[in-house]
């Protein structure tokens, strides 16, 4: 058994001060000055651990990741990417399916399911791909992998064709599975790489227009009037879509959204275009679309917080701004930038954060996660919120180290992550009883 001691609990959406009992895979207990010597279910072999002044926090919860197997093995395996995600607090993730093969029938996710079972050291679920190879083209069959995955997304290209994107909403409301969209109309996005704003007027260049995501929601969320299908907007980057998805949660559709770290903490005027790890798609956009993210946080239109975690290999991202892939790490920074530039700031509250991290993915996916309560799989991250660092890729577990915040300042580290009781980070081994 393990008794983590002292420290600050998350119950009942808030901190409180309380001990936490694991045995075996599960929670025992959570309660006030549980004690060794009074209590005759923890025995002398109880390893302790003191976490007075640390937060102790439901494993995290990332639904949009890319783990890059098969196919692109240099970029990222199911092994780093997950050693990442416990090292960033995750003890669940879901892969998108645009690996190579994809993702888009029965074979391959039980092959994809193997790899995982093997390799991977946090709780990995699999997004199936909504068309075949990813091309837009012709609708996977969704009834043969809907038991298989978590959800269906052609994530890194919208569904262009509105009829096929019709008839995947109601496929995926059969099963009773969610589409989660990449919206962007390929036909407003200028085969750009920044957003279409000051710096690329500036630039003199075409950027890519708000109006590729939002036109595309706003065709996607009539389809979800017409066919009731659950749908989830991946990356949410706009004032206009954020609108629209207000006024679909008003009317009471079933619809919900994701924002990721950079698209609440950066904008294009933030860009160094020398560095391509600014590169990402959808692109940062205007400061008043970041202050319209963070506000979407604040009064609950913006669901949960996903990492879109897209490693890159480092000569990809060495090819200079026009010609590198888009996409970023942050499976290993999430927490840490957000506390400190969101929490630390006054923006936002410890409790809502953290809300948006575990319960609100798991609720929205039905995940047996993503709360801290006896019976429970003891999926834990303890945090010293007092501990200084500085973002540094070479320490990354990730293959992945194309993140613009290297060599930000941060507290809220992340110290240790349990995945049903056993310890992924920063390791085993360790015995009796333990000061942090």
């Amino acid at each position: 058994m393990i008794l983590i001691k002292g420290g600050r609990v998350f119950v009942e959406g808030k901190f409180q001060e309380r001990d936490l009992l694991i045995e075996g895979q599960k929670i025992r207990a959570i309660e006030k000055d549980l004690e060794i010597e009074k209590d005759s279910i923890i025995n002398e072999r109880t390893r302790v651990i003191d976490a007075r002044g640390k937060l102790v926090c439901p494993g995290f919860i990332d639904l949009h990741v890319h783990l890059r197997e098969p196919g692109f093995t240099h970029k990222e395996t199911i092994a780093t990417g997950s050693r990442a995600a416990a090292r960033g607090g995750f003890t669940t993730i879901a892969a998108m399916p645009n690996t190579e093969p994809v993702i888009d029938q029965p074979g391959l996710l039980e092959e994809q399911e193997e790899r995982i079972a093997r390799d991977a050291v946090v709780k990995v679920y699999s997004h199936g791909a909504i068309t075949k190879g990813l091309k837009g083209e012709e609708l996977v069959d969704f009834g043969a992998m809907a038991s298989l995955v978590l959800g269906f997304s052609d994530d890194g290209r919208g569904v262009q064709d509105r009829e096929l994107m019709k008839k995947a909403l109601a496929e995926a409301k059969k099963l009773d599975k969610k589409i989660l969209a990449h919206c962007e109309d390929e036909s407003l996005n200028n085969q750009a790489y920044l957003h279409e704003g000051d710096l690329s007027r500036k630039l003199g260049i075409k950027g890519i227009s708000s109006a590729s995501e939002y036109q595309q929601l706003a065709r996607d969320l009539d389809l979800v009037r017409e066919t009731g299908a659950g749908y989830h907007l991946c990356h949410i980057s706009t004032r206009e879509s954020l609108d629209l998805i207000r006024e679909a949660k008003r009317e009471g559709l079933p619809v919900s959204c994701e924002v990721t770290p950079h698209h609440l903490l950066l904008a294009d005027q933030d860009i160094d275009l020398e560095d391509a790890d600014y590169k990402m798609n959808p692109p940062l956009r205007s400061e008043a679309d970041r202050l319209a993210m963070l506000e979407g946080v604040l009064d609950g239109s913006i669901d949960i917080i996903a990492t879109d975690h897209a490693p890159h290999h480092v000569e990809e991202k060495a090819r200079g701004f026009a010609e590198a892939p888009f996409g970023i790490v942050g499976l290993e920074t999430c927490f840490p930038l957000l506390y400190t530039y969101l929490v630390l700031e006054g923006l936002i509250s410890l409790e809502r954060l953290v809300e948006m991290l575990t319960l609100k993915p798991a609720s929205l996916f039905n995940l047996d996660t993503g709360v801290l309560e006896p019976g429970r799989d003891a999926d834990i991250t303890i945090i010293d919120p007092e501990a200084g660092f500085v973002i540094d890729v070479e320490e990354f577990s990730s293959l992945g180290k194309n993140t613009p915040f290297k060599g930000y300042q941060c507290k809220g580290k992340i110290i240790r992550t349990f995945v049903q009781g056993k310890e992924v980070y920063p390791g085993e081994g360790r015995n009796g009883v333990e000061k942090e």
